[in-house]
């Protein structure tokens, strides 16, 4: 059986003084950090949310152009229709044949107008879109700045203190 070693009281004594002054001294190094790694990760993650946003804000433009598209042909469709009607209302037989002409061209020109005004409307809607977009890019560079700059701040306290750190933490260890 091994000899366990008997500590006089002294000796136990000072090697829980040397923990304590190798604990306070951890606990410096952490106090040191203080919350940049919080704030690192933080903004990591306000980041990533932004770029979310900004993903969706560009979908949505895209979204909108093709809805433009779509009305532009619309408005395309109408006035080829209204021609048609045109051409044919002046080979019409009777009253009523021209009346139901008369009511399809006015029906088509209202289309397009209609399908004019969505266009205008989206094409504001674009513009806010635009707008929104880039106060997020502008949002997201200041925040990357920010980040670069705590991530510079981390590093170097983390530089500072590292070999500090391993040394009082395998003091800390061997002394338990």
């Amino acid at each position: 059986m091994a000899a366990v070693k008997e500590y006089s009281v002294e000796e136990k004594l000072a090697a829980l003084v040397r923990l304590q002054k190798i604990d306070s001294k951890l606990d410096e190094i952490k106090i040191l950090k203080g919350e940049l790694p919080m704030e690192v990760s933080d903004l990591e993650d306000e980041i990533q949310g932004l770029h979310s946003r900004q993903t969706r804000i560009e979908e949505e433009i895209n979204g909108i152009t093709e809805f433009i598209e779509q009305k532009k042909n619309t408005i395309k469709e109408t006035e080829v229709l209204v021609k048609k009607y045109e051409k044919q209302s002046s080979t019409v037989k009777n009253n009523r044949e021209y009346e139901a002409l008369t009511k399809e061209i006015e029906m088509q020109e209202l289309e397009g107008k209609l399908a004019d005004k969505h266009i205008r409307d989206a094409n504001e809607e674009i513009t806010e879109k635009a707008k929104l977009l880039e106060q997020t890019k502008k949002h997201i560079a200041t925040r990357e700045t920010a980040l670069n700059q705590k991530k510079g701040e981390l590093e170097k306290i983390i530089a500072d203190t590292e070999k500090e750190e391993k040394q009082f933490s395998k003091l800390s260890g061997a002394a338990r």
